[in-house]
């Protein structure tokens, strides 16, 4: 059994076809099908059931892509362990960068690392902090920039803070309260908001605020981008809770610090079992941002 032939296996339960998997592979398909019968043959069983229009993967063929998934895998991080004993750094690289991330310059950090490291391939991935700790710990991603509230800790992955914000108010600048200095969760109970959807990491930190001050709030808006959040605001349609490096970049907004409002913490996060040689080097190069003193001025723009 070689390497070649599990992905000549894996690559035909995937494209649920001999010729597209033959062209992923970059083989011709007599070959590719002469593998797979060697293969086969020396397992005593069949893999896929195949006719003229289609290929279906039998049970013993799914026990067998699964397990094959696993050695591939394992045979690429060997090859990458032995490269990065040898002084280089390759292999791939999957990012998940939240919309809101204010911490760091993702961009920025991306073009130096890859500077740094040009073998590595690296692949970004955008989504909420919930899910990104979900694949991190499923193996399905090796880093990522999450934003939680202050009363989260993750769980299951390796941390490192990268900043804690008090969030401020976002309001209309004719909305009634824009020309305060202060407010309170409680001068903004009646307001309808705009937020991103129930139970993801980018509202929960504002829901768990007015629970704890014992406050109910209408969310009259669900979306899931920070640009889509503020745009609502501007259009007098509610208001939001947002980090102050995003409320400072919306113009026709008034933004007002909130004396018990939500805290944010942004953290970095990677596999706490065993991460690549390329992750650990990406999270090496994140640089430690300078603690923020909180902005408690309010602000039109």
């Amino acid at each position: 059994m070689e390497l070649q032939q599990l992905r000549y296996a894996v690559a035909i339960a995937e494209e649920q076809s001999f010729t597209r998997a033959a062209g992923r592979c970059f083989v011709v398909q007599s070959a590719l099908s002469r593998q797979i019968k060697s293969l086969e043959s020396e397992l005593g069983v069949r893999l896929f059931a195949r006719t003229s229009r289609k290929v279906e993967v039998t049970p013993a063929g799914e026990a067998f892509v699964e397990q094959a998934r696993l050695c591939l895998q394992a045979a690429e991080r060997a090859k990458v362990a032995a490269a990065a004993a040898h002084g280089d750094i390759r292999g791939s690289l999957t990012i998940g960068v939240i919309p809101t991330v204010t911490a760091v310059d993702v961009a920025a950090v991306l073009g130096a690392f890859r500077r740094s490291y040009p073998e590595v391939g690296v692949h970004v991935r955008t989504g909420g902090s919930d899910e990104f700790l979900r694949r991190i710990a499923a193996g399905e991603l090796d880093v990522g920039f999450l934003g939680l509230a202050e009363a989260v800790t993750p769980q299951g992955v390796q941390t490192r803070e990268l900043s804690r914000e008090h969030l401020v108010a976002v309001l209309p600048v004719d909305h009634r309260l824009a020309g305060r200095h202060r407010l309170r969760l409680e001068d903004l109970a009646d307001e309808p908001f705009v937020d991103f959807p129930a139970g993801s990491s980018g509202r929960e930190q504002s829901d768990l605020a007015f629970d704890r001050a014992g406050l109910r709030r209408e969310v009259s808006f669900e979306v899931n981008t920070a640009e889509l959040l503020t745009g609502l605001v501007r259009q007098g349609l509610g208001a939001a809770l947002v980090a102050p490096s995003v409320a400072r970049e919306v113009p026709g907004c008034a933004c007002i610090p909130v004396s018990d409002g939500p805290v944010r913490v942004e953290y970095l996060a990677w596999d706490s079992f065993n991460p690549s040689p390329a992750a650990q080097a990406f999270v090496d190069s994140v640089p430690v941002p300078q603690p923020r003193s909180p902005s408690l001025t309010a602000t039109t723009t």
